[in-house]
């Protein structure tokens, strides 16, 4: 018995940024610092810019989950901060490049889950 396609709305699906500045003054701070980057990749975050970080989720729960998951993570040092807002809101970021406006994101109009 097949289930009926879920279609999701830019307002449900959300998106998950982490920022964060972490000490690289000794060795041991460099490998807590990659092994969090590294961390966040096996999570499936793409990253954006060397310490911003992002992935999509299908709402608030999916967030919270992310966040607990991160928060057993998180290196001995540093600032962390993770942000969340709507597909709808990530698809308006504004984003220069090489002192050029780059056009907005193009993320599809629905998700279909099986």
């Amino acid at each position: 018995m097949t289930q009926p396609a879920t279609f999701l709305s830019g307002y449900r699906i959300m998106w998950i940024l982490v920022m964060f500045d972490l000490p690289t003054d000794t060795k041991p701070q460099r490998k807590a610092a990659t092994n969090f980057r590294n961390f966040l990749l096996d999570e499936g975050f793409e990253r954006s810019q060397f310490s911003v970080y992002a992935r999509f989720v299908n709402g608030k729960e999916a967030f919270q989950t992310r966040v607990n998951r991160i928060e057993r993570h998180l290196p001995a040092q540093g600032d962390i901060q993770i942000l969340n807002f709507t597909d709808r809101q990530y698809r308006d970021i504004v984003h220069f490049s090489d002192q050029g406006r780059r056009g907005a994101r193009k993320n599809p109009e629905q998700l279909v889950l099986f």
